[in-house]
C-alpha cells in the first residue's frame, strides 16, 4: 500500500535546504455496518481487543518512523555530498581566480616595467634632442645677429645708392618734362591749324552738298511734275474711252428696250385681232341659235 505521509527536499538558496512533510488527510469513514444483534462480550475480550488496537497502532507508528528516518538520512547524505560538491567547486573557483590573479599581477608588474623602461627611453630622447635644439638655436641666432649686422652696413650703402640714383632720375624727369612741355606746345600750334583748315573745308563741304542737294531736289520736282502730267493725260484717256463705252452701251439698250417695244406692240395687236374673231364667232353662233 502507498506511503500516506510524504517528505519532499527543495534547494531554497546557495547551501541551504527546506523540508516540506506533508501528512496524509484522515481516511473517510467506514461506512457504517447495519446493526448486528448484540452479543455478550466479556470485559477480558474487550481489553484484548484493545490490547491488539494499541498494539497495531504502535507497530504502523513505528513503521512511519521508521520510513521517516530513512528518508531522513537519505536528505542528509545528500545535502552533504551537496555541500562537498559546493565547497570542492568553491576551492577550485577560489584555487582559479587565485592564479589567473597572480598570472594578472605579473603581466601588470611586466607591463608596467616595460612602459617605465621606455618612458626612461622617450625622456632621455626628449633631452638629448632639447640639447640639441638648444644648440642650433643659439648657432642660428648667432648667425642671424651676424647677418643683420652686415645687412644693416649694406641697407646703409643700398640707401645711399638709391637716393644717388632719385636725384639723376629726377633730373633726367625735369630734361624729359621739359622737352615733352616743348613737343607739346608744338603739337598744340599744329593741331590748331589742321582744326582751321579742316573747319574750312567741312563749311565748304556743306555749301557743296546743299548746291547738289538743291540741284537733286529740282531735278525730282521736275520728273515728279512730268509724271503727274502724263498720269493726267491717260486718266482723261482712260476717261474718255470710258464714258464712250457707256454711251454705246446706253445706245444699245435703248435699241433693245425699241425691238422689245415694237414685239410687245405686235403681240397686242394679235391679240385685238384674236379677241375680234372670237367676238364674231360669239355672235355669229348666238344668230345661229337664235334663228333655229
Amino acid at each position: 500500500s502507498e506511503d500516506p505521509t510524504e517528505i519532499r527536499c527543495k534547494e531554497e538558496s546557495k547551501g541551504g535546504l527546506k523540508f516540506d512533510v506533508i501528512i496524509a488527510d484522515p481516511a473517510a469513514t467506514p461506512p457504517k455496518r447495519p446493526p448486528s444483534p448484540p452479543s455478550k462480550t466479556s470485559a477480558e475480550e474487550i481489553e484484548e481487543k484493545l490490547k491488539a488496537a494499541e498494539e497495531r497502532r504502535l507497530s504502523l507508528e513505528a513503521n512511519k518512523m521508521a520510513k521517516f528516518a530513512a528518508k531522513l538520512s537519505k536528505i542528509e547524505e545528500a545535502s552533504k555530498k551537496k555541500d562537498e560538491q559546493n565547497s570542492v567547486f568553491i576551492n577550485q573557483t577560489k584555487e582559479a581566480l587565485e592564479q589567473k590573479m597572480e598570472t594578472h599581477i605579473e603581466k601588470r608588474e611586466a607591463y608596467l616595467t616595460d612602459i617605465k623602461a621606455k618612458l626612461k627611453d622617450h625622456l632621455e630622447g626628449v633631452e638629448k634632442s632639447r640639447q640639441v635644439f638648444e644648440q642650433q638655436t643659439q648657432e642660428v641666432r648667432n648667425a642671424v645677429e651676424e647677418k643683420l649686422k652686415t645687412a644693416a652696413a649694406q641697407r646703409d650703402e643700398n640707401i645711399k645708392k638709391m637716393l644717388d640714383k632719385l636725384k639723376e632720375h629726377e633730373e633726367q624727369v625735369k630734361k624729359v618734362r621739359a622737352a615733352w612741355q616743348e613737343k607739346v606746345t608744338a603739337l598744340e600750334a599744329q593741331l590748331q591749324s589742321k582744326m582751321e583748315s579742316a573747319s574750312n573745308r567741312r563749311i565748304q563741304m556743306e555749301n557743296e552738298q546743299r548746291e547738289k542737294l538743291r540741284h537733286l531736289n529740282d531735278l525730282k520736282l521736275n520728273e515728279i511734275k512730268q509724271s503727274l502730267e502724263t498720269m493726267e493725260k491717260q486718266n482723261e484717256e482712260k476717261v474718255k474711252e470710258i464714258r464712250e463705252k457707256l454711251d454705246s452701251a446706253e445706245t444699245n439698250r435703248e435699241k433693245e428696250i425699241e425691238k422689245k417695244l415694237e414685239t410687245v406692240r405686235k403681240n397686242e395687236k394679235r391679240a385685238e385681232i384674236v379677241r375680234q374673231n372670237k367676238e364674231r364667232l360669239s355672235q355669229a353662233e348666238q344668230e345661229i341659235t337664235s334663228s333655229a
